[in-house]
């Protein structure tokens, strides 16, 4: 019998640039630990947090602004599981099961990567089907699907 997984609770946002919707491009940011890894902020969910706290705090954390606007949130918690190499250093966790929310940033200039301790070192907008060329491929199939559930809503 297969043992159940053990999914970290998290969110993550898909950051939409100031000019949305006129200009819809999407922020992805590389991993400081990890060269060529490109991801959208995430983190975990604290005790007691709702994950609409949970996201404004990551967002601070990581991309050194909470000043966003959410514009909408997936409905559904998806989840992925870790890689091997990533597994190990995630233990006891599997993977991670993740609210989404997509925001909008108020100002380009709230930006700051060189956070408290900083998650990445580079960040850059790309156009929403370009997204997939640059991430990891663990997470690529749970950003196609978020990706999809925002473009048939009409969001980007």
């Amino acid at each position: 019998m297969e043992k159940e997984k053990n999914y970290r609770p998290n969110v993550a946002a898909i950051v939409l640039s100031p000019s949305y919707p006129f200009n819809c491009e999407i922020l992805i940011a590389q991993r400081s630990d990890i060269k060529g890894a490109w991801q959208f902020p995430q983190g975990g969910i604290d005790d007691g947090e709702t994950p609409k706290m949970a996201i404004r705090r990551e967002l601070g954390e990581e991309i050194g602004t909470s000043k966003v606007d959410i514009i909408a949130e997936c409905p559904k918690w998806l989840s992925y599981d870790f890689p091997d190499g990533v597994a190990q250093k995630m233990r006891p966790y599997d993977g991670q099961i993740q609210r989404y929310f997509l925001v909008r940033l108020r100002s380009l200039a709230d930006i700051n990567i060189n956070t408290k301790l900083p998650e990445f070192d580079a960040f850059k907008f790309v156009g929403a089907n370009e997204v997939l060329r640059h991430v990891n491929h663990f997470k690529k199939p749970i950003y196609a699907t978020v990706l999809k559930y925002f473009k048939e809503e009409g969001y980007i």
